[in-house]
């Protein structure tokens, strides 16, 4: 059986000298990490957004997934290789360019694996892609850790600012799934030890240092983010922030080279910038800023994904991440499969393989569900593509499509991870017609769409500040910023999720006075709860309607800039499964790494 890491090793890459030439930088524009990767410094990109107009955002979401997850990288990738394909024949579509998210090493020794798609559409090379990349994570978790270090520090050395220690908000982070650290105590060594503490460690991705990474638009606005950063409240509920404790200079020094975006290339040589890697959950989910910026400038279609369903990583792009860049999508992209179909149609994941029209119709909900938001709510035209499966039947493919296409929404099947950008070249052409044609960039799109499924359109919010272009004044948001953060709340889970109310506890509404009160009120909400429902209930499948959105917690971003509100269930520390993905990992006499996927 041929492997994603066969496939990978066995390509033909191109040197990166030859991908950045491709998109118009000279070899002293880069700076590379060996010959196949290479990160591009931020004055580069400026210069280069100087001199261009940004192209077509095209953003890759999905229905809500099985545990398996239905592929939205690999058909980010699949689409950025079907554009270019298709530009090969019409060359007046112009470079699709990608930018998506570093792969975390929790998933990739743990049991999901990595993040580098598969088959014939991935990213090279993907072995050191998914194995630490070019260092930013390590610099990512030695800032977090410095600044913890120093608060702890600050209060073994006296405790002037007066630190509680019963409400210290940072922990210490490592890249990997660890759940002996989701609860420790520190600080027992003795009188030069520090001061004994609770504490716990979350994984990397999920550190508010990463998601004030992937926000930043420059090495300043990185630094004024870090020293925003509440870190504890003092005795009298004050907030300590990073620089009240003198950490943000030095945090921006071990940033500095991370913050460039990473360029590497698929397997079809499309260039990708891969940068950055926020949880979709507890943050926002999306690579950073300036590699969607970078991909923009430099080419004529940037495909960029966010995790999990759209509830989550597509509400988050476009409620937080858009509204922050003054960006908007052309079109979006939104990830379905037939087994998802089926298990959202009441079979359970061991059965979804088993062909069942029914079930596919059955589940149909939950995808409408998504798509209705997207057009209703945010104005944008969805185009599904289903990621074809050796094992889907072609009856129960014509069967989804046909269904799809009498509720007015364009839905094509794709077969890129067995075909490459050939196997993508159905989808390519859907996202260009969706998208306005060639050569429309931030042209509304009319397509006599007659769906009307999901929740009705509220009107639209102004464009975001430093907004420009035709696309971000496009942009209409499911809630208001100058809403009272409960009401945002509320505003989501009904609009979004479809449910009746949230169940806000009294220490959850306390929490919420008093960001208000410390100045945060106008913050954008992220939601964090399961993936696999629009509920909180994981085992609610399709589109539960009536529901109710618990509220466990709300937690401040103050440098990312915005609120995080736990539903239901998540961690932030996972753990190993009983047999790791680890366990298959290895290295040969030779140096090459296998049993990686």
């Amino acid at each position: 059986m041929t492997t994603d890491m066969d496939i990978a090793l066995n390509a033909e890459l191109d040197s990166i000298i030859d991908i950045a030439a491709g998109l118009g930088l000279e070899s002293h524009d880069i700076v590379p990490y060996g010959w196949t990767k290479a990160k591009v410094p931020i004055d580069v990109l400026d210069k280069a957004a100087e001199t261009t107009t940004d192209g077509h955002l095209i953003l890759v979401t999905a229905m809500s997934p099985t545990p398996a997850g239905e592929g939205k990288t690999t058909t980010s990738i699949g689409l950025a290789d079907g554009l270019n394909e298709l530009a090969r024949s019409k060359p007046e579509v112009g470079k699709a360019v990608l930018a998506l998210r570093e792969p975390s090493m929790g998933p990739v020794f743990g049991m999901k694996g990595g993040a580098a798609g598969g088959g014939y559409a991935q990213v090279v090379p993907m072995e050191d892609i998914n194995l630490h990349f070019t260092g930013d994570f390590a610099a990512i978790a030695a800032a977090n850790n410095l600044a913890a270090t120093m608060l702890d520090n600050h209060i073994h050395h006296g405790n002037e600012l007066d630190v509680d220690s019963r409400r210290i908000h940072i922990r210490r982070v490592v890249d990997l799934n660890d759940r002996a650290l989701r609860g420790v105590v520190i600080g027992l060594g003795g009188l030069n030890g520090g001061a004994p503490r609770e504490d716990a460690f979350d994984i990397v991705v999920a550190s508010e240092v990463m998601a004030v990474f992937c926000l930043s638009t420059s090495l300043i606005d990185l630094k004024q983010r870090l020293g925003r950063i509440v870190l504890a409240h003092n005795r009298s509920r004050e907030p300590i922030t990073v620089s009240d404790i003198g950490a943000a200079g030095a945090m921006t020094a071990l940033l500095r080279s991370a913050l460039a975006p990473n360029l590497v290339q698929s397997l079809e040589h499309s260039p990708a910038f891969i940068h950055g890697g926020p949880f979709a959950n507890i943050a926002h989910g999306c690579n950073s800023l300036l590699a969607t910026k970078a991909a923009l400038s430099l080419g004529d279609w940037t495909v960029t994904e966010a995790g999990f369903g759209a509830d989550l990583g597509a509400e988050k792009f476009l409620d937080i991440k858009c509204r922050t860049a003054g960006i908007w999508p052309s079109t979006v992209v939104v990830v379905a499969t037939l087994r998802a179909l089926k298990y959202h149609g009441g079979i359970e994941v061991a059965e979804v393989q088993t062909p069942n029209i029914d079930a596919v119709i059955d589940g149909m909900s939950n995808l409408e569900h998504h798509c209705g938001n997207l057009l209703n709510i945010y104005g944008l035209t969805p185009v599904v593509c289903f990621n074809r499966f050796p094992t889907d039947t072609d009856e129960e493919m014509t069967a989804a499509i046909e269904h799809l296409r009498s509720k007015g929404i364009s839905a094509v099947e794709s077969t890129h991870w067995a075909d490459g950008g050939r196997g993508a070249l159905a989808l390519a052409e859907a996202v260009v017609e969706a998208a306005g044609g060639v050569g429309n960039a931030g042209a509304a799109v009319d397509d006599g769409s007659v769906f009307v499924g999901g929740v009705a359109s509220g009107d639209a919010e102004a464009p975001a500040a430093g907004a420009s272009s035709e696309e971000s004044s496009r942009a209409q948001y499911s809630y208001e910023l100058d809403r009272p953060l409960e009401e945002k709340i509320r505003t989501i889970a009904q609009r979004i999720y479809g449910a009746a109310d949230v169940d806000l506890p009294a220490k959850v509404t306390r929490k919420l006075k008093q960001f208000t009160d410390e100045g945060y009120g106008d913050a954008p909400i992220c939601i964090a709860k399961t993936q696999y429902s629009l509920s909180t209930d994981a085992s609610l499948r399709g589109a539960p309607k009536d529901h109710i959105i618990e509220v466990k917690d709300v937690r401040l971003s103050a440098g990312a800039g915005f609120v995080v509100v736990i539903a239901g269930d998540i961690m932030t520390m996972p753990g190993l499964p009983k047999e790791p993905s680890a366990l298959t990992i290895d290295v040969t006499e030779d140096g090459n790494i296998t049993g990686l996927f």
